[in-house]
């Protein structure tokens, strides 16, 4: 039997088959299918070694029920994935799959409460084109901006370079038919940090949900966690099979699979530029003469934070851990 997973914790996987029948516990989302808690079958699952969380909601699993107790079964196996959403998680020294086989990354941020920061996005946005998934940027709380020049410069900035932004708020529901619209029948993933909204923006989609919204920690301004673990969920009112999968606040983004050396070729306005400097590849992109990236920030053509953050991002991969 094929089952698709939506949510796991200490090696325990809820796995939705297809289907449903009468009797059958309901999701969370309240959506009718067969809801099997499961485990996998053996120490080790082929495929998916090396990994800090061997499955994540998104992933296509062989299982058997169980029979003696219908509601259990047992994962035998895994699909290929096509692609997978990581992060490298610095606990267990291991990447950390967030999202398997999503059709689009929904990179959420806020003008306002908490601030506005697109370091983080730059992670976010290098992280999903280095997976070679789609990514656009939700800014969330759009009925809290206050024309800030700053904020929309750089939003305009990422539209330039090449990224659909929608700006939204799930509190008014400004904008929020477009992202109904952009997400049906795909597989999404919301990510970002704590107190953006993501489970705001859930309770929007899904207003069966009502999901439990965090405050801010006045102190530092910054969101609390409220999501604990990543599960899929389906959207109702898209015609087809719309799921999003809702991952915990990060605090910190460390981007997950990228070679110091390659992450020029994952950041859009840098990537035409790899390898034309003086000093080609061998090219720190700080100090030598003839770096095109450095012209390119000179003439305006880069933007002066996203070639901050390039440089951010170098020092921690190349200092991070041993495995680049």
């Amino acid at each position: 039997m094929k089952g698709l997973v939506i949510r796991g914790s200490r090696n325990i996987f809820t796995v939705r088959t297809e289907g449903g029948s009468e009797g059958c516990p309901s999701m969370p989302d309240g959506s009718r299918g067969v809801v099997l808690e499961c485990r996998i079958k053996g120490k080790v699952l082929k495929g998916v070694e090396g990994y800090y969380n061997p499955l994540a909601p998104g992933d296509r699993v062989d299982i058997e029920v169980d029979p003696i107790n219908p509601r259990k079964g047992l994962i035998l196996g895994v699909e290929e994935r096509i692609r997978i959403l990581t992060r490298f998680n610095r606990k267990g020294q291991a990447s950390q799959v967030l999202a398997a086989n999503p059709d689009l990354v929904l990179c959420v941020t806020t003008p306002a409460s908490p601030p506005f920061r697109p370091r983080f996005l730059d992670r976010a946005l290098l992280q999903a084109d280095s997976a070679g998934i789609p990514a656009v940027i939700v800014c969330n709380k759009w009925d809290l901006f206050e024309a800030n020049p700053d904020t929309e410069e750089r939003l305009q900035n990422f539209s330039t370079i090449g990224y659909s932004v929608l700006r939204v708020s799930a509190l008014t529901g400004e904008g929020m038919d477009g992202l109904h619209a952009l997400i049906a029948n795909r597989l999404s993933v919301l990510l970002g940090q704590s107190g953006v909204g993501k489970s705001s923006l859930i309770n929007a989609l899904i207003p069966s949900m009502n999901i439990r919204v965090g405050s801010l920690n006045e102190k530092y301004d910054r969101g609390n966690h409220t999501t604990t673990m990543s599960v899929a969920l389906e959207v109702p009112g898209s015609g087809g099979q719309t799921f999003i999968i809702d991952t915990p606040g990060l605090r910190h983004l460390v981007p997950d699979g990228i070679q110091v050396r390659d992450i020029i070729y994952s950041m859009r306005e840098f990537a035409p530029l790899a390898g034309k400097c003086t000093y080609g590849r061998s090219c720190s992109h700080r100090i030598e003469p003839g770096c095109k990236i450095m012209e390119a920030v000179a003439a305006g053509k880069i933007h002066e934070d996203r070639y901050e953050s390039f440089l951010r991002i170098q020092d921690e991969l190349g200092g991070a851990h041993d495995r680049y």
